[in-house]
């Protein structure tokens, strides 16, 4: 969809809506930026381009993303591409809003340190990136700075090879446009992500919530179908905050919710890409996808110690079900739920400060044809019989022999 090098103002307007439908269409920051991007290189025809942000908490230009003739140590997505904010006054000058069209200004600079140009006239040369040029084999760059929201934010890089023409006067006004419908794209996209953020985020905690729980369960079962990954639950419930909360106070018993959720965080972090959750009220949960469940035990007991060891809480009951243990086949997100929900009951029925593992409560039962012969599985399958509520609701296990 791209139109390059030459193309006349007709052809560039319809770049620069072409872009903007493209920009719309990313949902996270690193799609868009790979889209601005990409589409700012080959409008330009440029070789290579990268679109950095301003951190101004570590004072840096990080590197979002790196397209087309990369050279070396440029990677796409890389990790920690930075360079000291100091060295780039024109980004750090948009505050002072110096000068008409000081949010905008674009300019061309070239590998032997020549005059910079811009709709503004010429301007005295750099000194950083004229050498970056020669050292990647890059003759010219177009640079643009990217203004979101009335801030400077960051600024958009397109290169030429050495042979290839110089951007022109012509090409450092495009660019300016092109960054224009970058911000207008970037605005969107964090305006999603704060969206994002409140739909999936429990605002007292900052854990995930019940919402975000359920789709990544839903995608990490079907990864089980599939191939077998290991899915495992963790659900528990802090013990003691209502007599928290009717003796010291709601704020206090907030402020033990806030601290078990920094456990709870602490502790998943030590499976890789576990999801950390507040279910609601005092349940929490933790979800991981991939790791044995004898390692996810393992980072059940340790919640449970340091839960234990809360100033005004009393510990947590805590229940396991894994797939990775013999508890029959899961066929659906209710169903591992509910195998949870069995063994923390179980767990908060004994008052034990261990977790209760599905599958594992039973050893020495015999299997059924409906599965193995283990208490929690058992209790699970009585709630699937219509004896308990919905999965979750935990008052109704209570009559049930557990």
């Amino acid at each position: 969809m791209w139109i390059g090098y030459g193309m006349g103002d007709d052809a560039r307007l319809r770049t620069v809506v072409g872009l903007a439908q493209e920009m719309a269409a990313a949902h996270t920051l690193r799609d868009a930026a790979r889209t601005a991007a990409e589409g700012a290189r080959a409008a330009l025809d440029g070789s290579f381009a990268a679109l950095s942000v301003w951190e101004r908490e570590r004072g840096l230009l990080r590197v979002l993303v790196n397209t087309g003739e990369r050279r070396g140590d440029e990677e796409e997505f890389p990790e920690d591409e930075t360079y000291p904010i100091h060295d780039f006054p024109e980004i750090t000058g948009l505050c002072r809003g110096a000068g008409p069209g000081a949010g905008t200004r674009a300019w061309v600079e070239t590998a032997d340190g020549g005059s910079r140009v811009s709709r503004y006239g010429p301007a005295a040369p750099r000194e950083t990136r004229p050498p970056a040029l020669r050292r990647r084999g890059r003759g010219c760059c177009v640079v643009a700075p990217v203004v979101v929201d009335g801030r400077a934010w960051g600024e958009l890089y397109v290169a030429r090879e050495i042979g290839r023409p110089v951007f022109d006067r012509a090409d450092a006004d495009f660019a300016e446009a092109l960054a224009s419908v970058i911000a207008a794209g970037i605005a969107q996209t964090e305006r999603l992500e704060e969206v994002r953020l409140l739909a999936f985020t429990d605002p007292l905690t900052g854990l995930a919530n019940r919402r975000a729980v359920d789709v990544r369960l839903e995608e990490a079962l079907e990864r089980h179908r599939a191939d077998g990954t290991v899915v495992s639950l963790l659900v528990c419930d802090v013990n003691g905050l209502k007599r928290v909360n009717d003796v010291l106070g709601h704020e206090a018993g907030d402020r033990l919710l806030e601290r078990f959720a920094s456990v709870l965080s602490l502790c998943g972090a030590m499976l890789p890409g576990t999801l950390a959750a507040r279910l609601g009220g005092d349940e929490f949960c933790l979800l991981a996808v991939g790791p044995p469940a004898d390692e996810v035990v393992r980072v059940a007991d340790e919640v449970c110690l340091r839960a234990a060891e809360l100033e005004t809480g009393q510990g947590v009951a805590c229940g396991v079900a894994s797939t990775g243990d013999p508890i029959g086949p899961v066929r659906s997100a209710r169903r591992l739920f509910r195998l949870a929900d069995a063994a923390q009951y179980r767990a908060k029925a004994a008052r034990t400060d261990k977790p209760v593992v599905a599958g594992r409560e039973g050893a020495g039962a015999a299997e059924g044809p409906e599965g193995p012969g283990d208490a929690v599985v058992r209790l699970a399958d009585r709630a699937e019989q219509g004896r308990i509520g919905a999965p979750g609701d935990r008052r109704r296990l209570r009559g049930l022999d557990v």
